[in-house]
């Protein structure tokens, strides 16, 4: 009997105890249930979105950039972008070894392929916007886990035509520099996006749970002709082939509206290699770099002179044979000159006459004169960089200022600058503001936003205009600028040659800069041209190494402007209504 209730008490005691294990185990299930339920449901509901959804931003394709005549500059193409989903890639060192004799060309590495083919994440880029031939190749692989999709890819058809204003995109197709930066919030457009379904084994089902289509970006429509572009680039590759400069600039303006025809800077690059290229040549030298102008800057003494009527064009000064001291240093022509008359002191380029002629005016008047034609400041053309140049104050001038301002020492000048400087001269006395984009447009040619002449400064007289042209006429005709000469046409211009300071602080003796500045024709100026080379070899005087450069840009522009349709005798028509006043 006693063994019998011994039985059923050791029983009682072990069902208790499984009672008690079922129960505690009921209690952790519940608990953890309930922990899940009230405080991990943000947490798996995402994991699991993570996993059945998959989010694809779907980017806007870039506005083109087109020239005056709708030719196209830079374009949108479409270009497959590998990605992977790395759960699904068992063999992460096959995987990668497989990959990188065809992604090796577009700089892949293999540690960073096994690095993104084993990462955690459920979703990693390999390769952005595939050469055409290799994403085909690895489709033909087949491997699993690896997907490809659509992205647009920018893509610039003259490669290096227009390359310093035109600028570039990133990878993300986001503007890094020139237009592309300075007007990408227009031609960048909005991106969209959508969540894909994917199936347990994390397979796309091809069915979109959300979808937001992205809003394309607008088309540029510029200033520029491609021809006249094509023109002046060729002359900068003949300059850079004959006089090994270090480098050049030139900048061809519509003086009666401020559009820019054409700006080119050398050495140039291409603009669907930009990561090869060194960031020194990719600088727009024709709106950062400064110079001083030498004997072009004359223009504007010789104008500040004639619309004070401190001279006129027959007035005499001595130029002293060539050499004059004023203070503690001595002035120098490059020629011995005696008795010349005003005009023949510009066509001559007489540094002594010039500065004469700037004393009898005085540095007040002269500085006056040097900011209305717009120096020392932005222009505001539609790029960013532009240097605004360097004008001292009078009150900071020495007692040599006033000699060596007047030909164009002591101030630092753009290309840019130079170009509006002597259209100011071609377009009856004012000063326009340079621009580059006429209009920008919708992609199916809807005008958006349109860009009008805009005058920046009344700087001389029409009348003071006219007397400059017939000197700067001179100049080209008789003076120094002969080899600027063209059969047939009147054209007006200036010369110039400008030491560098050397390291020492000093002139250097065999550094120089080369300047041309021009319009033609003379009478009915249809381009303006400014022409700087950084230090030509052997010979660096201007008028033989830049004034032969604007006449073979003027003899092709003129002759493709007088067949080619444009818009330039419109705006002329409407400026001259007073319309953009």
């Amino acid at each position: 009997m006693k063994l019998l209730t011994g039985h059923a008490s050791n029983f009682s005691q072990r069902r208790r105890l499984v009672f008690c294990v079922f129960f505690l185990l009921s209690l952790a299930c519940l608990s953890r249930l309930f922990y899940i339920q009230y405080f991990g449901k943000k947490y798996l509901s995402a994991l699991a979105r993570r996993q059945q959804n998959l989010f694809i931003e779907l980017a806007p394709r870039r506005g083109a950039i087109l020239d005056r005549n709708l030719r196209p500059l830079a374009i949108d193409l479409s270009a497959d972008s590998l990605y992977a989903i790395p759960q699904r890639i068992k063999d992460v060192e096959g995987t990668a070894a497989r990959l990188l004799p065809l992604l090796s060309n577009v700089g892949i590495e293999l540690s960073f392929l096994k690095g993104r083919l084993g990462s955690s994440r459920h979703f990693v880029w390999i390769a952005r916007k595939l050469p055409a031939e290799t994403a085909e190749k690895i489709k033909d692989l087949n491997l699993p886990g690896l997907y490809f999709i659509k992205e647009s890819q920018r893509v610039y058809p003259n490669r290096q035509l227009a390359s310093h204003f035109i600028g570039f995109a990133g990878i993300d197709n986001q503007g890094l520099e020139g237009l592309e930066l300075y007007y990408d919030r227009k031609i960048s457009g909005t991106a969209g996006w959508g969540v894909l379904l994917r199936d347990g084994r994390q397979e796309r089902l091809g069915i979109w749970e959300k979808l937001v289509l992205p809003s394309n970006g607008y088309n540029l429509v510029l200033t520029v002709d491609e021809v006249i572009q094509f023109i002046v680039e060729r002359e900068l590759a003949r300059v850079l082939k004959k006089f090994r400069p270090k480098a050049a600039s030139i900048v061809v303006m519509q003086p009666y509206t401020g559009e820019i025809l054409a700006l080119a800077n050398a050495p140039s690059f291409d603009l669907n290699e930009t990561s090869r290229t060194d960031y020194k040549i990719r600088r727009n030298r024709a709106i950062t770099d400064l110079y001083e102008p030498g004997s072009v800057f004359k223009i504007v003494t010789a104008s500040a002179a004639l619309e004070e009527a401190i001279v006129k064009e027959e007035d005499k000064f001595f130029c002293e044979n060539g050499a004059y001291r004023l203070t503690r240093h001595t002035f120098r022509d490059h020629r011995p000159y005696g008795w010349l008359t005003f005009q023949e002191v510009i066509e001559y380029s007489s540094n002594i006459g010039t500065i004469k002629v700037a004393q009898k005016m005085g540095r007040e008047v002269l500085y006056e004169y040097i900011k209305k034609f717009g120096f020392g400041a932005k222009l505001g053309i539609d790029l960013p960089g532009e240097a605004e140049g360097i004008i001292r104050k009078p009150a900071d001038w020495s007692e040599l200022s006033i000699g060596a301002i007047s030909f164009g020492q002591e101030v630092g000048v753009t290309t840019l600058q130079l170009v509006s400087a002597i259209s100011v001269i071609a377009n009856q006395g004012k000063l326009m503001q340079p621009y580059l984009v006429s209009e920008i447009r919708s992609e199916d040619g809807v005008v958006i936003e349109r860009f009008y002449p805009q005058i920046l400064n009344s700087v001389i007289s029409p009348q003071t205009a006219l007397r400059m042209k017939e000197i700067l006429a001179g100049v080209v005709e008789k003076g120094t600028g002969r080899l600027a000469r063209i059969n047939g046409m009147r054209v007006a211009g200036k010369t110039g040659t400008a030491q560098k300071i050397g390291s020492d602080g000093r002139y250097a003796r065999d550094k120089f800069v080369a300047l041309f500045i021009g319009f033609a024709p003379a009478d009915d100026p249809a381009i303006a041209v400014a022409i700087v080379v950084d230090e030509p070899r052997p010979v660096y005087f201007g008028g033989q190494v830049c004034a032969p450069v604007f006449k073979n840009i003027c003899e092709d522009v003129i002759k493709y402007l007088m067949i080619q349709p444009s818009s330039i005798g419109e705006y002329a028509l409407r400026y001259e209504t007073e319309e953009f006043d």
